[in-house]
């Protein structure tokens, strides 16, 4: 381990602080995210059925430390007790995912009402407590059942997202006001159909290839679903993974280009499908397979979706070399360790600036959407000192990217919402309980829940306590 005190450029220069909620506005909406599997548990009580993530954690060598969600923070008993915290903090909006496979165990069919009957108190329990719902219809827990007629790579996948969307929104429809399609579609068509290190543990670039239209045009399809049974006033958006990126030698022709492609794919893929703009072949012209195999006649029109905001979910900024062995883009990321700058325990870069970069980038369509901050957070060690949870880190991250926030928001970027990554603690993929996100610290053999320092510089800011700069916060990162 290595104390390493936070370079200047760690702080927004453009919103100096001190500066308080009250700079948002009053209608600006603050929150916490999470992901069904990520902390429900309860995985096969009351009808549901089981998920590729259900599958993928059985298999040996997947998971760190053969870990797996089928406890949890088992927030399916205790999301009352959850929330409150989540009140107690002062959030105002709390974004959760439904599990398919607990609303509909074969993913399509027949309606598990008690699956569906605990989302309804789900939301209940939201309102009764002024926290407004955010739904995330699919949040990469694919049923099973349906990975067996060949999931995301099947295109028949559009139509399933779809008529799911519906079941969600005529129960639920008249009381959840925001709406999310799909949460980052390029991490799980990705991670999970072409590196193989998140469900369903697929290596093949045709399955991807294959995934990414189809999810794409879930995206737009589910869009419409959702509006043609929702009151005509709610809001309807998606979620876009994205990384400021930047050429690792500035210089360099073959890495400026690279750059370009992982833009391409990373950044504009989903988002430009979505504005009717096609898919970037310009730069990616390995994309060509794709329109010449799995794209029909009319998918360009079905590709469009005219969404009231784009979630953007951003933890990081990637730096991009070329590299000649991975043909799809010809580039490669330079890993944080690599590079001697600090990093999480994700071996992320800590680097809060790129909000504010992908928040201008994602403006800067004409069309664009108004957006919303879906997650954003860091995992770093937490320090227990007399019963209180120090995570000095984490808390110095939180502060910088809503000052990044604010400082995208002063130049005109109509940006309306933070939702930090997470409330609790939960399992982290593939990385398994190792990393920590949570305002919130849990234990997992207790199921005791105690709020971290930065849960309650949260709680402050959000009762409109002024900020002061930290002047030594200490980050720690880990060296290998």
């Amino acid at each position: 381990m290595l104390d390493t005190l936070l370079p200047p450029a760690f702080y927004p220069a453009s919103a100096p602080l001190p500066f308080s909620r009250a700079d948002f506005g009053p209608d600006f909406h603050w929150g916490a995210a999470s992901a069904a599997y990520q902390i429900e548990g309860a995985w096969q009580l009351q009808g549901k059925g089981p998920s590729i993530w259900d599958d993928f954690t059985r298999r040996p060598g997947r998971i760190r430390n053969g870990e797996h969600g089928r406890v949890a923070c088992d927030f399916y008993h205790r999301f009352e007790a959850d929330l409150d915290l989540a009140r107690g903090l002062g959030l105002t909006d709390y974004r959760f995912s439904a599990a398919w496979a607990r609303v509909l165990p074969e993913g399509r069919g027949a309606v598990n009402r008690r699956g569906l009957d605990f989302y309804d108190r789900l939301v209940d329990a939201c309102l009764e407590r002024d926290l407004q719902p955010w739904l995330t219809v699919y949040h990469w827990d694919l049923p099973s059942a349906l990975q067996a007629r060949g999931g995301w790579a099947n295109r028949s996948v559009v139509g399933w997202l779809a008529d799911y969307a519906q079941v969600l929104a005529r129960r639920l429809g008249d009381r959840v006001q925001h709406w999310l399609v799909l949460n980052e579609p390029m991490v799980f068509v990705g991670a999970g159909h072409l590196l193989g290190v998140h469900a369903p543990g697929r290596r093949h670039l045709g399955a991807f290839l294959a995934a990414a239209h189809h999810a794409a045009l879930a995206q737009a399809e589910g869009g419409r679903a959702l509006r043609a049974v929702l009151p005509e006033e709610t809001q309807i958006g998606t979620t876009f993974s994205c990384s400021y990126v930047t050429p690792h030698r500035p210089g360099n022709r073959r890495d400026q280009a690279a750059t370009q492609r992982a833009d391409a794919l990373l950044n504009r893929f989903f988002v430009e499908s979505a504005l009717g703009l096609g898919y970037p072949v310009g730069e990616l012209p390995a994309l060509r397979w794709l329109l010449e195999r799995y794209v029909e006649p009319g998918d360009e029109q079905r590709l469009r979706f005219d969404f009231d905001f784009w979630g953007v979910q951003n933890y990081t900024r990637e730096v991009v070399r070329f590299s000649p062995w991975l043909p799809l883009q010809w580039a490669s990321l330079v890993p944080a360790r690599k590079r001697g700058v600090p990093f999480t325990d994700m071996g992320w870069e800590v680097f809060p600036e790129s909000v504010y970069q992908m928040l201008k980038q994602f403006s800067a369509y004409p069309n664009a959407p108004k957006l919303v901050v879906t997650e954003s957070g860091s995992a770093f060690p937490d320090k227990w000192v007399n019963g209180r949870v120090h995570d000095a880190a984490r808390r110095a991250y939180l502060q910088a990217a809503i000052g990044q926030v604010l400082r995208a928001r002063q130049e005109g970027v109509d940006v309306r919402g933070f939702l930090s990554w997470t409330l609790t603690d939960n399992f982290e993929w593939a990385e398994g309980y190792g990393p920590r996100f949570g305002l919130v610290h849990v234990d997992y053999e207790t199921q005791q829940r105690t709020v971290k320092d930065s849960g309650l510089w949260y709680r402050d800011f959000l009762g409109g306590q002024v900020l002061e700069q930290p002047g030594a916060t200490n980050l720690m990162h880990h060296t290998q």
